[in-house]
């Protein structure tokens, strides 16, 4: 008899769940997710279900038309709830594969530049062509704020559930795969994992502490580490989740569709560079401190 698969069973840690996942995008995820495990649909079949809808949804915030940018919020959401399907059916499936995580961070990145651009050629057919000077800063913001919320979410995870349970990459290791695969015989592989070692490289650069506290952990204690660790390590890191889960996409898809609301969307791109920036500034400097805390702890057990 097959062994009855709940929604608790697809989500990654209640510890790292945004409240809006909890009662709208993970829910009808799940549903979506059975019914892709039902048709034998691959969760990276899902995922490039989500790509389509997310560019579909960037294209119509191209114009002014308050029912066409409606439209598009509608096709936004949809690509947002494949995109909570496909990591609920890998899991739901045993299905997860290194292919599938770099797909699943490209998707969003495709959403939005169609995004930015349609803003950008929306604004700039009104006489200003200064947006794309803003649109480029702002995604530049955007990148780094999604990196180090993925990033520090999977850190979570690796404290409370083991390896098993995260999807944290190292560079070293990635950098041998990468160099291990020819462009002959492997070009769309080598292709992906160059964007995802890249993407790792600027995790890890943003999180020096960490990564000392990851080294060290590795050296004392291998891969299992002691209770006391991961029990004081998610206490203090717990509150932290809030900040992450607002870096990630459901506070920028409310932003979103306020600015194109008012009919204002350039304003999405200050809210990117100013209110972002700084919840990942306060961020990344309460995790580094955090991580400081318990390199200093671990070496004085010596």
């Amino acid at each position: 008899m097959e062994e009855k698969i709940t929604i608790e069973s697809t989500l990654k840690s209640s510890d790292t769940e945004e409240w809006w996942d909890i009662i709208f995008t993970r829910p009808i995820g799940f549903r979506l997710a059975l019914m892709y495990r039902n048709m034998k649909v691959s969760p990276n079949q899902v995922t490039l279900i989500s790509i389509i809808f997310g560019i579909m949804a960037g294209i119509c915030f191209y114009s002014a038309n308050l029912k066409t940018n409606l439209i598009g919020m509608v096709l936004l959401v949809i690509a947002n709830l494949h995109d909570s399907a496909d990591g609920q059916l890998a899991r739901m499936t045993n299905n997860k594969t290194k292919l599938g995580r770099i797909l699943d961070g490209l998707a969003g990145d495709l959403w939005f530049v169609t995004i930015y651009c349609s803003i950008s050629l929306r604004v700039t057919d009104h006489g200003h062509p200064w947006i794309w000077a803003l649109a480029a800063g702002a995604g530049a913001c955007h990148i780094i704020q999604a990196a180090m919320a993925d990033y520090y979410r999977n850190i979570h995870l690796l404290f409370i559930k083991g390896e098993a349970g995260s999807e944290v990459d190292n560079s070293t290791e990635l950098e041998n795969e990468y160099n291990s695969i020819r462009w002959r015989n492997g070009f769309f592989r080598k292709m992906m994992l160059r964007f995802y070692l890249n993407y790792t490289k600027e995790q890890e650069f943003c999180s020096r502490n960490l990564q000392k506290l990851l080294r060290l952990i590795r050296e004392r204690f291998g891969k299992e580490m002691p209770e006391w660790l991961t029990s004081e390590f998610r206490r203090k890191d717990r509150r932290l989740m809030k900040y992450t889960n607002i870096l990630t996409f459901n506070t920028r898809m409310f932003a979103l569709f306020f600015c194109l609301l008012i009919d204002l969307p350039w304003i999405y791109f200050l809210f990117e560079i100013t209110v972002m920036n700084g919840i990942l500034i306060h961020l990344v400097s309460s995790q580094e401190k955090i991580s400081k805390y318990f390199v200093n702890k671990i070496e004085c057990q010596r």
